[in-house]
């Protein structure tokens, strides 16, 4: 157990301007996992640590990488890689917050942005690179500018999504707020001591948290959303409201539905371009609007202090999914809901989900009467916001995208069309067969 002198930034043995930073920017304390990783990493060891969303795991690895490069600062000092864009820009801010007062010069490479411009950027050498592995790779095989050779850390922040990218002669910093087996078997790879710090818990989600599902007929499913987000409202008016679901068309079609129905918001998912995704997301931290619909883009990491409700209009495919994306509310102490809406088909992986996270969901309520008369109108604004996309030429938009990652990756594009459309079609011939069996059943 850390004893007083340990619980303060001080204790944990950081540059005084590290310490004094901290203060002005109002922490005053350090969490759990910085009192337990930060002495590790300063005095050279390998770490992995878990902890729950919101749990300070960002300046666990930011502060002692600081704090060593104030010792023999050089660039490109630390490579931070992050699974997410948001993600990457929210860690490039807080370095740069804690940073200020050594001249930090840092750079974020992420894909959706000009490739010439980042490399202009990495050939001037800043200290700490945040990056995207898929971005990064491009400019290390097209780029001669910069060389990464002589970095003191690599980071992986949310590590379980990431490769296991590992050296043995510099030091290897993973954090998740879920281990997984990618991370045990990383234990055992690295070969030589690591200091190993998972956060004890009987749950994996937080107590301020509360937990509900919502169940609903699936034909009915839109209309018994939209009442609960109304009766939400009704009770908090000022709250911010995170609504995920599983596919980028999804997303688009619930923004463009709820706009229409007089829920103002913004989306955000991966065939957006990177402005509209940082414009986007701007807008919602900032408070001009306050609620988001997002696909798992969003669900990692993004620390949004006003979101107090998370609404999962698409069941998660996994509990790892179901922990990060509520853990975008109830952090660091504060209260928040979360509540997911389900189908009689989704009961079995509901079960599942308490079960990995040792919690049962309690039933939320919504007012059947209220969902009946709003229900023709849903149907309709939705199946209008489709034929929107389909004139927008949304699909055509997708389908680039794709054949550009196919040639990028030495594919032929027409083959690879050919056979996403023939799996596609598979699919939908299974899910009308699994359909029929369970309404005979």
């Amino acid at each position: 157990m850390a004893d007083a002198e340990e619980e303060s930034f001080s204790g944990l043995k950081l540059s005084n301007w590290i310490v004094k930073q901290c203060s002005n920017i109002g922490l005053k304390a350090p969490t759990p996992i910085q009192v337990r990783c930060i002495p590790e990493i300063l005095n050279g060891k390998d770490c992995i640590g878990a902890a729950k969303t919101g749990s300070g795991k960002t300046l666990a690895f930011a502060l002692p990488i600081l704090h060593k490069l104030c010792e023999d600062p050089y660039g490109i000092f630390a490579l931070i890689l992050t699974p997410t864009r948001e993600l990457a820009y929210q860690i490039a801010d807080q370095f740069a917050i804690i940073g200020t007062h050594i001249n930090l010069k840092h750079c974020v490479i992420v894909g959706g942005v000009d490739m010439v411009k980042q490399g202009i950027e990495l050939s001037k050498h800043p200290h700490i690179v945040i990056a995207t592995p898929g971005r990064l790779a491009d400019h290390l095989e097209s780029c001669k500018t910069f060389s990464l050779s002589r970095i003191r850390f690599l980071v992986m922040d949310e590590a379980d999504r990431l490769l296991v990218i590992y050296h043995k002669k510099r030091q290897n910093l993973f954090f998740s707020a879920t281990i997984t087996d990618t991370l045990e078997t990383l234990k055992n790879v690295i070969g030589k001591e690591v200091f190993l710090y998972e956060a004890p818990a009987e749950t994996a989600t937080v107590e301020q948290l509360q937990q509900h599902y919502l169940l609903c007929p699936i034909d009915v499913k839109d209309a018994y959303f939209v009442q609960a987000i109304r009766e939400y409202r009704n009770r908090d008016s000022k709250g911010s409201i995170m609504i995920f679901t599983n596919s980028c068309k999804n997303c688009q079609v619930l923004s463009m539905m709820l706009n229409e129905v007089g829920f103002e918001n913004v989306a955000l998912h991966a065939m957006l371009s990177q402005t509209q995704r940082l414009a986007a997301l701007a807008r919602f931290k900032s408070n001009v609007v306050k609620i988001l619909v997002a696909t798992d883009v969003a669900s990692r990491g993004l620390d949004i202090p006003t979101v107090a409700l998370v609404v999962n209009h698409a069941m998660p495919n996994t509990s790892k999914d179901y922990i990060h994306r509520v853990g975008r509310t109830a952090r660091a102490g504060r209260g928040g809901q979360a509540i997911t809406l389900i189908t009689p088909y989704d009961i079995q992986n509901l079960q599942s989900i308490e079960k990995d996270i040792n919690a049962k969901l309690t039933e939320a309520k919504v007012d059947e009467s209220e969902v009946a008369k709003i229900f023709s109108q849903i149907s309709v604004t939705k199946s209008e916001a489709h034929i929107k996309l389909d004139g927008d030429g949304f699909y055509e938009k997708k389908l680039i995208n794709k054949r550009k990652q196919w040639i990028l990756q030495g594919l032929d594009p027409d083959e690879e069309e050919k056979k996403m459309f023939k799996k596609l079609k598979k699919t939908k011939t299974k899910k009308k067969i699994k359909n029929v069996t369970k309404v005979k059943s």
